[in-house]
């Protein structure tokens, strides 16, 4: 039996560096085909531009899975992995976005790590254990928590905010603006996320277009605010995280708001906090000044085909600046990493 320190925070961060490749590649492909074939490339079946794209949704499809499973590795070695993928596919599956991703990702690792020092077979069947018990159990137990625990739960959370929401419609402008704006930068991907764009384009298919444009600057918003964080206070940010604004600048133009997940994956609440307080004010600046999209994705390429592009622009660029200030003034130095400034857990695990 070997004795390992397991680190939370350092789990994260683990998770994070599996990530940011990923992200990076997806999100510059998608961009580099919008670039090629523009807006509605992703329609242009046989181009160049719509191949790129389909490569860069193939990337961005992997993000979470990527995530929980190198949070799960990080915890439980090459045993996580497997379980970590599933409750990284499971999270999309539900729409959890990257928080049911990093949920999956501890409760597999912990899994892996339980199942290893509890369940002990005779030595004659100690080589199952890496090869079917392990990866099995696991699997079933972070799968049915997954699918039964926590899969129902936001499916009514996201019905009963589509609601809300469909009862504001006909009140303040700039409150339902707020309110779309604030969801999409909430879970970055997530229920909350899924459903303000779910409610957005629903309008736009009955010919009501503002809500849109909230939903565009507020996906854009987070990354770009975050990169701005970055760029002025740059002793706050590790070196990786210098790294990871220089992708999440143009990913935030793309409307490819994961860019800033490998900010929002180690420090969720100041990071969280400051991109729904930028995107909030810039759905409700949209909304207040009349700015109507009748698309409904493709970031700074479909600007120039807005009722008011100029206004759009100034709404991003306020509410980046929010994001920018808030959390530039919430977050601390970035501390050196070492077992004192960590919480640890110790658990005994035996890894073959």
């Amino acid at each position: 039996m070997s004795k390992k320190k397991i680190s939370i925070r350092t789990s994260l961060m683990t998770g994070v560096s599996y990530m940011v490749p990923v992200i990076v590649a997806g999100g510059l492909c998608i961009g580099i085909a919008r670039i090629l074939g523009g807006y509605d490339v992703g329609n242009a079946e046989g181009t160049i531009g719509y191949m790129i794209n389909q490569i860069g949704n193939a990337s961005m499809s992997f993000i979470v899975p990527v995530l929980a499973a190198a949070i799960a590795y990080s915890i439980a070695e090459r045993p996580g992995i497997a379980p970590g993928l599933v409750a990284g596919y499971l999270s999309t599956e539900i729409q959890a976005g990257f928080l049911g991703g990093i949920f999956g990702g501890l409760l597999a690792g912990y899994v892996v790590a339980a199942v290893i020092k509890y369940i002990k077979l005779p030595k004659t069947m100690q080589g199952l254990m890496p090869i079917i018990v392990i990866p099995l159990i696991s699997s079933l137990v972070v799968g049915l928590v997954m699918i039964v625990l926590i899969g129902p739960p936001i499916a009514a959370l996201q019905s009963w905010i589509l609601e809300i929401m469909t009862s504001l419609q006909d009140g303040s402008k700039a409150l339902l603006g707020s309110i779309i704006g604030a969801m999409m930068g909430f879970d970055l991907g997530g229920p909350v996320n899924k459903t303000a764009c779910l409610f957005a384009n629903g309008l736009l298919a009955e010919g009501i277009y503002g809500p849109t444009a909230a939903k565009l600057v507020g996906g854009m918003i987070p990354p770009l605010g975050v990169a701005l964080s970055v760029l002025i206070a740059r002793k706050k940010y590790t070196p990786s995280e210098h790294e990871a604004a220089k992708a999440a600048f143009p990913m935030g133009l793309c409307f490819i708001t994961e860019g800033v997940l490998p900010f929002a994956a180690t420090d969720p609440v100041r990071v969280i906090i400051s991109t729904v307080a930028g995107s909030a004010v810039g759905g409700a600046l949209t909304m207040l000044w009349g700015v109507e999209s009748q698309i409904q994705a493709g970031g700074i390429f479909i600007v120039p085909f807005m009722n008011k592009p100029w206004m759009f622009m100034l709404a991003l660029v306020i509410g980046s600046i929010v994001t920018a200030i808030v959390l530039t003034l919430l977050k601390p130095a970035a501390p050196p990493v070492t077992e004192e400034t960590e919480e640890t857990v110790e658990l005994d695990i035996d890894i073959k």
